[in-house]
């Protein structure tokens, strides 16, 4: 799950975990270091609207299990994102079109919000492993 992803429930009203229990039944969400780190950035720095998603999006966050990732020097969070599923063959849920782009350029399997009403899945649809 990247950090848009994690806004969803407040922006869109939208519970994440359950749609993706309905969409595959069993997963485990996982959420990368370096996405923790931009939440906590967003956290401190950004609007009040932006600070308030982001700390209840860390809520979220509790219910992940939180992967450390290396930083490679000229990496961006979608970078390390990308080339973890790469790495690990996994799904990424996210709503970032360019992100969402080059992970279907990979034929990674992608979950995202449709239509602002529930999750959907793009790619190999199964069990989200291809």
């Amino acid at each position: 799950m990247d950090a848009n992803f994690l806004f969803i429930p407040f922006q869109f009203r939208v519970d994440i975990f359950e749609e993706l229990e309905d969409l595959v039944a069993e997963f485990e969400p996982v959420v990368l270091s370096a996405t923790l780190e931009e939440l906590e950035s967003l956290a401190k720095k950004r609007s009040t609207k932006t600070r308030r998603q982001a700390l209840a999006a860390l809520e979220l966050v509790e219910r992940c299990k939180v992967i450390k990732v290396e930083r490679k020097p000229d990496e961006n969070n979608d970078d390390i994102i990308l080339r973890t599923a790469i790495e690990w063959k996994c799904p990424v849920a996210t709503n970032d079109k360019t992100l969402r782009k080059r992970l279907r350029e990979e034929r990674l399997t992608t979950v995202f919000l449709r239509q602002k009403t529930r999750l959907e899945i793009e790619g190999c649809t199964e069990r989200l492993w291809c």
